[in-house]
């Protein structure tokens, strides 16, 4: 690992199925990433693209199909994101944070470094940490990370298992010919390369647990509520699929019902869906451990705020 990346790892293919054939490494690597040509050949000459036991390949190195081949590519050069992680346990094998908005919580696509994994493995200098599960870039909250491989399997296992007890809080709007709780199930359907989730007709796959715990009217008009989701499955935007289902699309979500745009640069407007804890036995040591998130939803503090710190109108939930 360098400055909290890991290497690109690439296997050479193999001539033929539409595949083409190279004299060298370098050759195949220029061919592979043309942009980075002379970083490439810098790389190369420097002795830092290496095979699977760290020997360096040279200018001349034979290119040889289905051989493995280690480089590290130049970090791109990203916007920060304008928020701060706060660390809200930290052991040997655990360190557990508070995630803003906006802040992806693994390095992919467009946010590598502006991830929290990276972030992370270079304030804390722990190169082997890893999320034990995940959050949307655009939800915040409660996410655990194992900092070292050895332990990364039995608390993975936890939340495949569902033996973590989860809980969310959301803000949206009320409808009073609801009651609550409710539990919600569907089947939810995610196709490779599509940015949205769907439910579909089905054998239910995803439920969930949702109810209505506070009701505010503020000064402007306008009725919002605060909600506790507990996902019960563990399913691609299963909260914010559930709520719209219900009619209550979270406030600000910008993918349901409806998809509209959004800049990646504007915070103006950060989902209101937040990892408020997470409860489970340690697998390791059998001591039961609950995190909490200490952020609070910014619609629903504004809210507050805009009362003097008091609800304009408090109204009761629906009768359970």
């Amino acid at each position: 690992m360098r400055d909290g990346l890991n290497p690109v790892r690439l296997q050479m293919p193999h001539p033929g199925n539409g595949e083409g054939s190279w004299a060298t490494v370098l050759d195949y690597l220029v061919a592979r990433f043309p942009e980075d040509a002379v970083r490439l050949r810098e790389k190369v000459a420097g002795r830092e693209v290496v095979d699977e036991v760290g020997r360096p390949f040279h200018e001349g190195s034979a290119f040889v199909p289905g051989a493995l081949v280690f480089l590290y590519r130049d970090a791109p050069v990203e916007p920060r994101v304008p928020f701060e992680i706060d660390v809200l346990h930290h052991d040997e094998d655990l360190v557990v944070i508070d995630k803003p908005h906006f802040l992806a919580s693994t390095p992919r696509g467009a946010y590598v470094v502006e991830s929290a994994v990276v972030r992370l493995r270079r304030q804390l200098n722990l190169p082997e940490i890893s999320p034990a599960h995940r959050l949307d870039r655009i939800t915040a909250g409660v996410l655990v990370f194992t900092t070292r491989q050895a332990v990364r399997g039995a608390y993975q296992r936890m939340f495949a298992e569902r033996t973590v007890t989860k809980t969310y809080e959301a803000v949206a709007q009320v409808d009073p010919n609801l009651t609550f709780p409710q539990t919600v199930r569907s089947r939810i359907i995610k196709e490779l390369g599509t940015l949205e989730a769907q439910e579909i007709p089905g054998e239910p796959n995803s439920e969930s647990l949702i109810d209505l715990v506070e009701v505010r009217t503020g000064a402007d008009g306008r009725t919002l509520g605060r909600y506790e989701l507990r996902p019960r499955t563990g399913k691609t935007h299963q909260l914010r699929l559930h709520m719209a289902s219900l009619g209550l699309a979270i406030c600000n979500d910008n993918f349901y019902p409806r998809f509209y745009d959004v800049a990646p640069d504007d915070y103006s407007a950060p989902l209101q869906l937040l990892a408020r804890s997470i409860e489970f036995t340690d697998p390791l040591s059998g001591q039961r451990r609950e995190f909490v998130s200490r952020r609070q939803l910014s619609l629903w503090a504004d809210r507050h705020r805009s009362d003097g710190g008091r609800s304009a109108t408090t109204l009761q939930p629906p009768v359970r």
